[in-house]
């Protein structure tokens, strides 16, 4: 497994070589550390170890799987659904640069490989590339698009989109949104009011997900990133781009503790069908060295 191969590795070793003393915690909650797991959950974790290996005379073997167990409440799925009988709304989210464009188009493909009827609207209308790029992406895949010109309102071509899709019998429809404007306010504003057009254009909120894109690489600044979409718009779910390329992972895990946000899918490379659900008991394997 090519993702966070070296931090899983640095864990195995340590646990397979080393005797489980206080020099082996020491050296894990450094290791832990490194792997972006935070300095609270660190000493929660090692702390665990500590008693088991102390209670229980525990192996490093019994260790390892405990450390997945502690792990484990902290990371959920999620398998979003397209109601058979009502339209859905996908929002999604992130920084420009994390490929968000890009995982629709993907996304766009693989729901409608499910047999989904799909629409794109192109909301982030304060960058015209951000425009071109989802329309060629609309144009390779077959699909119809909603767009207005640069500068346009978002919220109108969000409206605009709703009302066509009911119109045109759609299933599904991906907004692609601003990653970045002037400043940080007007963003959130502008992704807000974009919520309220959803909302009030009657979308149910089990048929509506907000999913946020990041960039798997990015590390503890994915939980920033996080923090501060969340608190604008509730968080549906959270999709990584580069998942091959992920060197640490313990950020997700803080995702998880903090905001309880589950993780959907992974993106692995720049094909329309490199793009996969989340699998937590791999990932978990890995982040530990059980692999």
């Amino acid at each position: 497994m090519a993702f966070f191969k070296k931090f899983g590795e640095k864990l195995k070793n340590l646990f397979s070589t080393r005797k489980i003393d206080e020099s082996f915690f020491e050296d894990l909650e450094d290791t832990l550390i490194e792997g972006d797991l935070g300095a609270r959950l660190t000493e929660e974790i090692t702390q665990a170890l500590r008693k088991k290996a102390k209670e229980e005379k525990a192996t490093s073997d019994d260790l390892q799987v405990l450390m997945k167990s502690l792990l484990s409440p902290y990371l959920k799925t999620l398998d979003p659904k397209v109601a058979s009988d009502d339209l859905t709304v996908f929002m999604m989210l992130g920084v420009n640069g994390v490929g968000k464009t890009t995982t629709i188009a993907k996304l766009s493909k693989l729901y409608s490989g499910r047999g989904a009827r799909v629409l794109l609207a192109a909301a982030d209308t304060f960058r015209a590339a951000a425009v071109d790029q989802l329309e060629i992406h609309a144009e390779r895949l077959g699909m119809r698009i909603v767009k207005q010109k640069t500068g346009s309102d978002p919220g109108a071509v969000v409206f605009d989109a709703i009302t066509s899709a009911r119109a045109q019998g759609e299933d599904l429809i991906f907004v692609d949104t601003a990653g970045r404007m002037h400043n940080k306010e007007n963003l959130l504003k502008e992704l807000g009011k974009i919520d309220k057009v959803i909302k009030a254009k009657g979308i149910k909120e089990e048929n509506y997900y907000r999913f946020l894109v990041i960039d798997a690489t990015t590390g503890q600044n994915g939980l920033s990133q996080a923090m501060l979409f969340n608190q604008v718009v509730p968080l549906s779910g959270i999709i990584l781009t580069k998942y091959d390329s992920l060197a640490k992972g313990g950020a997700l895990v803080q995702i998880g503790r903090m905001l309880d946000i589950p993780i959907a899918f992974v993106c692995t490379g720049e094909g329309y069908d490199d793009i996969r659900p989340f699998d937590k008991e791999e990932f978990l394997n890995a982040l530990v060295g059980l692999n």
